[in-house]
């Protein structure tokens, strides 16, 4: 019987090359005692569970609403990946001006959508937006 080979990743071996990722930075570790290496892997699973469930919210938000979210060559996808949307916000940043006022810079309107599509909460991080 033959098998047949999948062309496209599983999500089980996109969340192992997640965790194998030079950004992740898991192989700078060593460590000799298995409690500490059990407890690093069950750290490194509730990373990627957050990670999927929020990959999973932003595609079924942007889907819900038929929105989209600019892809690495700024073409709108309604699947990005959390990565991107997590490189897409990397450059914005919380500027303090005075004692009290906070300006978030460089925010965008396809960050706004998707900040409102995920909800308050979301908003309210970067509320002083400007």
């Amino acid at each position: 019987m033959a098998t047949r080979r999948c062309s496209k990743p599983t999500g089980i071996e996109r969340g192992f090359r997640f965790l194998k990722a030079p950004l992740f930075m898991a192989s700078t570790l060593f460590l000799k005692m298995p409690r500490r290496i059990m407890a690093l892997m069950a750290i490194m699973i509730l990373c990627l569970m957050v990670h999927a469930a929020l990959e999973h919210r932003i595609r079924q938000s942007l889907a819900q609403q038929s929105q989209t979210f600019p892809n690495q060559k700024g073409k709108p996808t309604e699947r990005p990946t959390a990565r991107w949307v997590f490189q897409s916000f990397m450059d914005i940043h919380v500027l303090l001006v005075a004692p009290f006022t906070e300006v978030v810079p460089n925010l965008k309107a396809h960050h706004r959508v998707l900040l409102a599509l995920l909800g308050e909460r979301y908003v309210a991080v970067y509320a002083n937006s400007g």
